[in-house]
């Protein structure tokens, strides 16, 4: 006997496009919404516009754990809903095939995405929130070469002020520049300058050449005249500000950025504070029960997208998305209740599992088992009414509309 058949591989192709279609989506609007937020910050940093998008990159892991679920469970139910308003499930089933041999398939895909999902919740997600802590700290410090601020006086060491009036070339061309210098025993000198450049300094990295062009050099010494020099071309080194190197990961105690073996490890050490092992012990729960929920979306997909006979109604993909996400909000939830050590983590994570496991169980029940049975009856029967009250009120609104219009022309 075939394990994957030629229903099998149809089924495939009907749950694989909605499914990728949904999770890119998802993503996409995800990332566009945090991208506009970058953009604000790094600008206000004076940092390359490059640094956004490997921040972005780093922000894909942990919007994909919501993604995958969410594109896995639209993508099944739509595949089904199709196959249930084209009649063509009543047909499969005259022939012998059960909800729970038409769920092979799925199953298959949801076992995949489980192992990739687990890989991003347990490994890749904690190094690329790490990476991207790392790049916002850099481009706060200066690390990433972030520009002078135009029209504004920058402090580039204790003595040395600097203000450029325009830039050009993505920072490289600097206009009307003024540098002022002091020193300890009170001298000053006062540097203005038609254009200049940063350029590197290949004997000693710590220090750049800032190459000023057409200007004039004011020297103020207290208790002697200012002696004034013009300058075609002149070179003034500037020594770089010492950059703190950057935390180890999950030293500041967010373990999101611990992986899976890490997090064993901290949460069941003798040598763990009682906080810690609650903090450590919910973030890992949070973690596995994000990951075990994907075993049941099939089911809560199939139960979802049968609607009662006759009808082509799309409530179900509507009560999809809400369970989904507000299921994810409930977990966040329950992390955070549980870091402060008000319940117990295992409880405050495996509790709402355990009831969202019961109900989806429930309703995939009445529908693949009680003959008629719908799991959504009374929300798609309230949906209907709704539905053909508003019809007829806008029925009858456009006679009304209608007269009045005619009644004016006349």
């Amino acid at each position: 006997m075939t394990f994957i058949t030629k229903t099998d591989r149809y089924i495939f192709k009907l749950v694989l496009v909605p499914m990728i279609s949904v999770f890119v989506i998802a993503a996409s609007l995800l990332l566009l919404d945090k991208m506009l937020r970058l953009f604000e910050f790094v600008s206000s940093e004076g940092g390359p516009v490059g640094v956004v998008f490997k921040m972005l990159l780093n922000l894909i892991p942990e919007y994909s754990t919501l993604a995958i679920p969410l594109g896995l469970l639209l993508g099944i139910l739509l595949a089904f809903r199709k196959l249930a308003t084209s009649s063509e499930i009543d047909v499969m089933r005259a022939v012998g095939w059960g909800y729970g041999r038409l769920l092979r398939v799925p199953y298959l895909i949801t076992l995949f995405l489980v192992a990739v999902n687990f890989a991003i919740v347990g490994y890749l997600s904690p190094l690329a929130r790490y990476t991207y802590s790392e790049l916002e700290y850099e481009l706060q410090s200066g690390a990433l070469g972030a520009s002078i601020k135009v029209g504004e006086f920058v402090s580039l060491e204790d003595q040395i002020a600097l203000r450029i009036e325009a830039s050009e070339d993505e920072g490289r061309e600097l206009r009307g520049i003024f540098v002022r210098l002091g020193a300890s025993d009170g001298q000053v000198l006062s540097i203005s300058a038609r254009e200049g450049r940063f350029l590197a300094n290949r004997e000693d990295r710590n220090t750049i050449i800032l190459r000023l062009a057409d200007g004039t050099i004011i020297h103020d010494d207290p208790g002697q005249v200012p002696r004034v020099l013009s300058f075609s071309q002149h070179d003034l080194p500037i020594d770089l500000p010492a950059i703190e190197r950057f935390r180890e990961r999950g030293q500041v105690g967010d373990r999101r950025e611990f992986i899976l073996p890490e997090l064993v490890r901290v949460g069941w050490a003798d040598s763990t504070t009682e906080v810690e092992r609650d903090a450590t012990l919910a973030n890992l729960n949070f973690r596995l029960v994000e990951v075990v929920m994907m075993f049941l979306l099939p089911l809560l997909a199939v139960a979802l997208a049968i609607p009662p006979k006759r009808s082509t109604s799309a409530l179900g993909v509507f009560v999809a998305i809400v369970m989904v996400v507000a299921y994810h909000k409930i977990n966040q939830y329950g992390e955070g209740v549980a870091e402060l050590g008000r319940v117990n983590p295992y409880l405050a994570l495996w509790g709402p599992f355990v009831v969202f496991a019961g109900i989806i169980v429930w309703m995939y029940h009445q529908v693949a088992h009680v003959p008629g049975g719908q799991a959504i009856g009374a929300l798609e029967a309230f949906y209907g009414k709704t539905a053909k009250r508003l019809g007829r009120l806008l029925k009858r609104g456009r006679p009304r509309a209608a007269q009045e219009e005619a009644a004016g022309v006349v």
